[in-house]
């Protein structure tokens, strides 16, 4: 039944001119409002086989990844640096390399995408003004690298 939808809505895409990949897998909500995130507000450059990838599984192709952690600590220390702390330990925002989240959907890669993207309470805006999606997953990349939490309460771990 789900192949006969998808088939259906994939060629009714290209009817119109979307590419069946057009079609995520995934729906990503505001870590507050829980509405779906609009993202049309994302900054140009983010849209990578890689995050395509993450739109289908809700799994960042970037953890473990050397070269992405690399990055993802480059952007990490400066955007996020400021407030999180250097070894994100928390300063005015969380610490982020234990296990306490203050949103509990932070403990899966797409729970924690939807914060950065659209922020959070207090401080924490939308990062969709300073970073692209490609970016983010980068940044995520690093967070996930530096976890010292217990590896069983890390979902993105999970199969």
């Amino acid at each position: 039944m789900r192949l006969n939808i998808y088939l259906g809505g994939a060629i009714a895409a290209l009817a119109i001119g979307l590419a069946p990949s057009a079609y995520a897998d995934i729906t990503l909500r505001n870590a507050i409002t829980g509405e779906t995130l609009d993202m049309s507000f994302a900054k140009k450059g983010g849209n990578t086989e890689q995050f395509k990838q993450f739109m289908q599984t809700g799994k960042n192709p970037y953890n473990g990844n050397e070269a992405a952690v690399k990055k993802g600590e480059s952007l990490y220390m400066t955007g996020c640096s400021g407030c999180h702390g250097h070894e994100a330990e928390g300063k005015l925002g969380p610490g982020l390399a234990d296990d306490y989240w203050t949103y509990p959907r932070n403990a899966t890669d797409q729970g924690l995408f939807e914060l950065l993207f659209g922020g959070a309470n207090g401080m924490m805006g939308p990062q969709y003004v300073n970073f692209n999606t490609d970016e983010m997953l980068h940044i995520m990349a690093f967070i996930r690298h530096i976890y010292k939490g217990d590896p069983k309460k890390a979902d993105w771990l999970k199969p």
